[in-house]
């Protein structure tokens, strides 16, 4: 075909959907049980699915107030808030999942999965209630590699069936923060991008509470001198 002379296109810049805050209330007040505990973190906290669902019990920080969120994107941990109006769910949920490990420990199947250097060194951490998974799966399955009956955290695919990622994604976290005022570099932390330029993609969504500008030819007119200045001009 011989050379050939090409330009490339350029990436169009991607502009994010958001809810707005009735929209994320409606579809969140539509889930139930762990699934709205789950889709309250991601609206409430910045999550991304993957982190929510790979929370352990010990990541959840009722003294301080706050939610450890460990090897997430770039294999980075981070803390964020835990929100007031979410300490309650959580305490529930947790109960829950002790009642649970409780009822695997008489069973004999109390176990989780860990991380290989944490199983070597702590051989009997994977049957303490600390490092179990906070939204574990209802069913037991064992581990291909090592054989062990383990109990998982639920499914990624089980979630999305009951809500769609984008609903209550970072995304509305990020702009409505925005919205609100926080500092972009302080959201940035929150959602652990490394890239402020991440972070700013959010900015790019319009703001409907925001004033539109008024034309300088408006707020010339709306002053009755500067309007009668304007018509004797004119005339």
């Amino acid at each position: 075909m011989g050379r050939i002379e090409a330009i490339r296109a350029n990436n169009g810049n991607f502009v994010p959907t958001v809810l707005d805050e009735q929209e994320v209330a409606q579809v969140v007040g539509g889930t139930r049980g762990v699934y709205r505990v789950i889709a309250l973190l991601l609206y409430g906290c910045g999550m991304r699915i993957s982190e929510a669902l790979k929370l352990r019990v010990k990541d959840i920080d009722f003294a301080n107030r706050q939610i450890e969120i460990r090897d997430s994107k770039f294999e980075k941990s981070r803390l964020v808030p835990m929100p007031e109006s979410l300490v309650a769910d959580l305490e529930r949920w947790v109960d829950a999942r002790r009642m649970l490990h409780e009822h695997d420990l008489a069973e004999g199947t109390a176990s989780v999965h860990l991380p290989f250097a944490l199983d070597r060194k702590y051989p009997d951490a994977h049957r303490e209630l600390k490092w179990q998974f906070l939204f574990a799966s209802p069913r037991l399955s064992r581990n291909p590699r090592s054989g062990r009956l383990h109990r998982h955290h639920l499914h990624r695919d089980t979630f999305a069936e009951r809500l769609r990622q984008a609903v209550v994604s970072s995304g509305a976290f990020a702009t409505h923060h925005l919205w609100s005022g926080t500092n972009i570099r302080e959201i940035q932390r929150l959602l652990g991008h490394a890239d402020v330029k991440t972070t700013e993609i959010y900015t790019h969504v319009r703001n409907p509470n925001a004033q539109t500008p008024v034309s300088p030819l408006d707020k010339m007119l709306q002053n009755p001198r500067r309007a009668r200045h304007a018509k004797e001009l004119a005339a």
